[in-house]
């Protein structure tokens, strides 16, 4: 019996960790034939955890949705990954999630071993989370744009500054540690947008399905820091950086501008402004050496910006 139950769980937590298992897949990582695989199968559903099968001698299963959540089983690392990130989320940009994540990690915390408890209280213990002035975003719109991502739904809103009912059609969610976006294409102006979620005006409403589109780019976050650091300013910026790309990243945010890896010691750093004065002084503070590309005004202002530091020096 003890065996059985073991086996049950072992069963449980292969189900868990992927969307669909081939029965003879099961088998032989439970050291067991077919023939018990369906009966231990027919135990979890009297069990009442929702197993779904299809038919044929490679049918498989999957663990579907319940009226209630299932125990979820996580090996070490998973525990103290789910452990990290819900502490994270509770000084996260999603409204409201503050409260329901401590909640979670307490519940949590009630049950990790002690070995494991040990690794998560030294991380809390020596860090100090510091709470995001930014805006948040509803994560019922969150989640209402995520599912049409997935379900290839159109969504239709309201957008902060903009009079016009817009009608998208959504591609993926891209979030920065300060900011969520949606990469959806815009059915009105016929053309991929970046919109910022928190400025979408109530919930989106969903439309009718569609074919996906080829994405913007294979590489949606340096899209997206594209999109939001340089786009919509009046001065188009390009800067060889005299770093490896990976020392850049660790003074560039992508919400300020987006790095591109010309070899192993330059980078080439696009970014934007209304202001010329406003990019000579950020890449100069930057620490690294530079040459000016793009847009060659830039060039000037920043010669005759190093001849009046000069003087005052």
């Amino acid at each position: 019996m003890l065996e059985t139950s073991a086996r049950l769980l072992r069963l449980l937590s292969l189900l868990q960790t992927r969307r669909e298992w081939f029965g003879s897949e099961l088998a032989s990582r439970l050291d067991i034939d077919v023939r018990t695989v369906r009966r231990d199968i027919d135990k979890l559903r009297s069990l009442g955890y929702p197993v779904d099968s299809t038919s044929g001698t490679a049918g498989g299963y999957r663990l579907g949705p319940g009226a209630s959540l299932p125990p979820l089983l996580l090996d070490d690392e998973e525990a103290v990954a789910v452990a990290v990130g819900l502490r994270g989320a509770a000084v996260g940009t999603v409204s409201g999630l503050g409260e329901t994540s401590l909640s979670a990690l307490l519940k949590l915390e009630q049950v990790l071993p002690s070995r494991l408890r040990r690794r998560v209280n030294t991380l809390h213990s020596t860090t100090v989370s510091m709470a995001g002035a930014g805006p948040t975003v509803d994560p019922e719109t969150l989640t209402a744009i995520a599912a049409a991502c997935r379900d290839h739904e159109q969504l239709r809103f309201t957008y902060r500054g903009s009079p016009d009912l817009r009608v998208v059609e959504p591609h993926r969610l891209v979030h920065t540690p300060h900011r969520w976006y949606l990469v959806a294409w815009d059915t009105g102006r016929e053309d991929w947008r970046t919109f910022r979620i928190d400025r979408i005006q109530d919930r989106p409403s969903p439309g009718r399905r569609f074919a996906p589109r080829p994405p913007p780019a294979e590489d949606l976050a340096a899209y997206v820091s594209q999109a939001i650091s340089s786009s919509p300013y009046r001065y188009q910026a390009r800067i060889r950086l005299h770093a490896a790309e990976p020392e850049a990243a660790a003074r560039v945010s992508p919400t300020v501008g987006r790095l591109e890896a010309l070899d192993d010691a330059t980078c080439l750093l696009h970014t934007g402004s209304n202001s010329l004065d406003e990019i000579a002084v950020y890449v100069a503070l930057m620490g690294f050496d530079f040459d000016v590309l793009d847009p060659p005004e830039l060039a000037d202002h920043i010669r005759v910006l190093a001849e009046r530091l000069g003087r005052a020096s």
